[in-house]
């Protein structure tokens, strides 16, 4: 009787010490952020998703009343920066700003990826999308798409583009574009797009399939020469490039796309709090016309929510791991 008795007691205490973290838990929730949070940038610093990243976090940043950290971890074709955030606490103080690399690709390229796209995160929002547009060095003597094949293939093993690393969107779409064309360039990885743009204006490489975020500015100062973007149509902020269709490759159609992750088990309530301030910041006047500014398309709110996201991870991962896989392509 009296054993039944303090069993009922330890199981009553247990009871109420449950109840009090649930109730801990859901204030916590509710009083988020309470301090700064960071988005890791699985690229170089002055890429395209740093640029997105820098954009995103200084308008949430007033919002929560916290400052909002970018931190660029590079390596492994943005798998070293997306599995840190992975193994992060789930309290929304650490995500990730993934895209078709990280969140797709990569599950075909590494034998060994220390995470599952599909199920090692919670997607948050779908925050801009972009093409690639083909550029290259200002010395190199082609002005058009036709010329540049012809070029590379007359220079086979020696023609050279630069990419963002393994599995990143600039080598896939340079995949796409030897697959296509036979051109059979020779790909340059980087730990980023900026650092073989860089390479690109220093003359070290030929060629480089940059996303429009990042072209645009150096193509409208007229130190790279834009050949096209891999998009049916042109692009609005550099609308004198000829599109895929246009060039006479309609083939050659690659969409880069950037978006918000946190690890698995963040709750429903701070991934719903991350996306509303996300989808805010994107109605401003003022941050819709940098976006475009710098080639950056806002997707429409139907493709905003985390289930959204979810969804394109999936389609992504169904269309482009069978094409790396067949190609037998292994990251390092």
């Amino acid at each position: 009787m009296i054993a039944s008795r303090r069993l009922c007691r330890l199981v009553g205490f247990v009871c109420l010490l449950l109840a009090a973290g649930a109730v801990a838990g859901a204030q916590a929730q509710d009083r988020y952020p309470t301090r700064p949070i960071t988005i890791v940038v699985p690229f170089a610093a002055g890429g395209p998703t740093d640029i997105l990243a820098r954009l995103i976090g200084q308008s949430i940043g007033p919002m929560f009343g916290q400052q909002v950290v970018v931190e660029d971890v590079t390596g492994a074709g943005g798998t070293i920066g997306a599995t840190r955030v992975a193994r992060a606490e789930p309290d929304g103080y650490t995500m990730v700003m993934g895209n078709l690399g990280t969140h797709a690709a990569s599950l075909g390229i590494y034998q060994s990826l220390p995470y599952d796209p599909r199920t090692d995160f919670e997607p948050v929002i779908l925050v801009a999308s972009t093409p690639m547009v083909l550029v290259t060095r200002k010395t190199l003597p082609v002005h058009s798409l036709d010329e540049t094949i012809a070029y590379a293939k007359a220079n086979k093993g020696k023609a050279t583009m630069g990419n963002a690393g393994i599995g990143s969107i600039s080598h896939l779409t340079t995949l796409l574009f030897n697959h296509l064309t036979g051109a059979d360039v020779v790909q340059v990885p980087y730990r980023g797009l900026s650092e073989a743009t860089n390479d690109l204006l220093g003359g070290q490489i030929d060629l480089l399939f940059d996303q429009v975020v990042t072209a645009t500015p150096h193509i409208v100062n007229g130190t790279e020469n834009p050949i096209v973007v891999t998009i049916p149509q042109r692009a609005a902020s550099i609308p004198n490039v000829p599109s895929a269709n246009e060039a006479g490759l309609p083939s050659l159609q690659t969409v880069a796309w950037t978006a918000l992750f946190v690890p698995k088990k963040t709750s429903a309530a701070i991934v719903t709090k991350i996306n509303g301030a996300v989808q805010k910041a994107m109605a401003d006047p003022l941050i819709a016309k940098r976006l475009a500014e710098i080639g950056a398309d806002v997707p429409p709110p139907e493709q905003r929510s985390p289930e959204a996201l979810r969804q394109l991870v999936k389609g992504e991962i169904d269309k482009w791991v069978p094409l790396i896989k067949a190609a037998g392509i292994v990251g390092q």
